[in-house]
């Protein structure tokens, strides 16, 4: 069973970078055909997925939120990060890391239990 834990800060100050960590255990992030994503869901909004990266260690982002994030992985610990520059509050959320890419958000296999992250100064 693969498992997924986000970590990093609750609370981004505006302006600066909102940097999310995940962890990935009973699965490597580099076996074959894996991809894995960033999601958010803002208070009262849905989700929405914001990048991923490959098996093969590329990046595809969301066209709305491309300028300014940033996926990359560290395969010798097994995980895989999100930058979020020039942070505000409308980024405000619940992070998910997940396996799998779009665009059936809701259909990706294995999911984080979610971080809030709060911009606020």
């Amino acid at each position: 069973q693969v498992q997924l834990q986000e970590s990093g800060p609750g609370l981004v100050k505006p302006s600066q970078t909102l940097s999310l960590t995940c962890t990935v255990s009973g699965g490597s992030i580099t076996t074959n055909g894996g991809y894995w994503s960033w999601i958010r869901q803002p208070p009262g909004k849905g989700l929405e997925w914001i990048g991923y990266i490959t098996y093969g260690g590329r990046s595809y982002y969301s066209p709305s939120l491309k300028s300014r994030t940033s996926i990359s992985r560290d395969t010798s610990k097994n995980q895989f990060t999100l930058q979020l520059s020039v942070a505000t509050p409308e980024d405000t959320a619940v992070y998910f890391c997940a396996s799998g890419a779009p665009p059936d958000v809701t259909g990706f296999a294995f999911w984080g239990q979610g971080a809030q992250v709060t911009v606020s100064s």
